[in-house]
């Protein structure tokens, strides 16, 4: 099989190739903190070997459970951040752009709630699922981040309306801590199906656990060929694998490269509408991993062409802090053609006969080059296709490679205490609980008190 690709010869007009060469010690250290160990945050190493260790059985049981949930209209993935990231980012990649739409669809719609706290939102959610038979797939390590708790409070008590108690039972997932917490106390007294969250791999690496795996099997998508994808991308970027044949490595060399020479924003480009959801996913990859202590790029996504008629002129001419990762697709799934017109009114007579993916690139080249010329560094990821497999190799490729800066950045590329600030604070002038002290101090602040 192929394998993604990595090209970085468009930074060097930026930062010399040596420069990056000499950043290999630092990126080989970090790899190999990472397979000893020996790095902070070593209790959050789950994913590192994630791929190779699923089961067959697992993977069945999944399946199974997938079959179930199938039998429903509609499917309502609750979770915020790492817990749904992922699954959307894959299913709007490798499911048909306009799915909800087909007359034969064979699979559920999938419904997201809990990334937000939208009343309207909510509102409208819960007034397309009246009278549905629809299935919930509720994660929360804790069974108490107000998103989606808030969420499942309000769609578990429509399901056990819609089909009555006892038989929504069946239709309730609950992917958890394996032994404590409000959700897992609620599936062993209600008898939900369950699957774990690892104690070991946070919410931005769990999209091969079954938080990710499970959802993606009720789209219809193989999950088989997105773990397969991923562990030989595992084996490509192991330990044992020389910084010149790990992308990886090179990967955050570069990146880091770029920062050090005043690069402080990484855009994340496509030129495949499908890979929109993908982008958001990094972001709180590399967001999350490497935003602390007061360092990190900032990452930022934006998708080609559409976007190059809104962004495309800062990214063009604005401040040079920048610098661009662009996804590549060799191939498409399907084959269209520009057709002929008589009339010609739009001049695009010169296009006729061309596949629409060929425009595409063009625009891609000629978007590559007017960027460097303008200042902006190119880094190019390439898939030779859009499918499982490959998806599964970008996912464990982004993933390792994160691992690997956020060392060379020393930071603890696997903890998040900036976000509990605003909780604290939404405690706080929510007035809950245990939280006395700091709405007394957070009002008086905002004269209040």
């Amino acid at each position: 099989m192929k394998s993604i690709g990595l090209q970085i010869d468009k930074t060097f007009d930026f930062v010399k190739k040596k420069d990056i060469e000499a950043l290999k010690p630092k990126a080989d250290k970090g790899l190999q903190m990472l397979h000893d160990g020996s790095g902070k945050g070593n209790d959050f190493l789950g994913w590192l070997h994630l791929p190779s260790s699923i089961k067959e059985a697992e993977l069945r049981d999944i399946e199974k459970t997938a079959t179930k949930l199938r039998e429903c209209e509609a499917v309502v993935v609750i979770g915020i951040g790492g817990s749904y990231l992922g699954t959307k980012a894959v299913v709007e990649a490798l499911q048909n752009s306009f799915d909800q739409l087909q007359k034969d669809r064979k699979n559920p719609v999938l419904l997201y709630a809990g990334h937000n706290i939208g009343e309207d939102y909510l509102s409208e959610l819960r007034d397309v699922l009246k009278g549905v038979k629809f299935g919930i797939i509720n994660i929360s390590k804790s069974g108490t981040t107000t998103e989606p708790a808030i969420a499942f409070r309000i769609l578990k008590s429509l399901l056990e309306k819609n089909i009555g108690k006892r038989k929504a039972k069946s239709y309730i997932v609950a992917i958890t801590d394996k032994a404590k917490g409000a959700l897992r106390t609620l599936a062993d007294k209600e008898k939900y199906k369950t699957y774990v969250i690892p104690d070991n791999i946070g919410g931005r690496f769990s999209v091969l656990t079954p938080v990710g795996l499970l959802p993606i099997a009720v789209a219809g998508i193989n999950i088989r060929r997105l773990v397969s994808g991923a562990k030989d991308m595992e084996k490509a970027t192991g330990e044992s694998v020389s910084f010149e044949q790990n992308i990886a490595a090179q990967y955050a060399a570069t990146r880091n490269a770029l920062y050090n020479s005043g690069k402080k924003v990484e855009i994340l480009a496509n030129f495949h509408p499908k890979l929109h959801y993908l982008a958001e996913w990094w972001k709180q990859l590399y967001g999350e991993s490497e935003g602390k202590e007061n360092r990190g790029i900032f990452p930022a996504a934006v998708d080609f062409t559409t976007d190059l008629h809104s962004m495309g002129q800062w990214i063009q001419e604005g401040e040079r802090i920048i610098f661009e990762t662009v996804i590549s697709v060799e191939t498409p799934d399907n084959r269209l053609t520009v057709p002929t017109d008589r009339e010609n009114l739009d001049g695009l007579n010169f296009l006729a006969g061309k596949r629409v993916d060929e425009v595409n690139k063009m625009a891609e080249l000629g978007t590559q080059i007017a960027h460097v010329d303008g200042g902006v560094p190119n880094i190019k990821i390439t898939l030779p296709k859009l499918d499982a497999y490959y998806l599964g190799q970008l996912l464990y490729f982004f993933e390792k490679a994160c691992g690997i800066s956020g060392y060379m950045l020393d930071v603890n590329p696997f903890d998040q205490p900036g976000v509990e600030a605003y909780k604290k604070n939404m405690f706080a002038l929510l007035n809950k609980p245990g939280y006395e002290k700091e709405s007394e101090a957070i009002r008086k602040k905002l004269f209040l008190g």
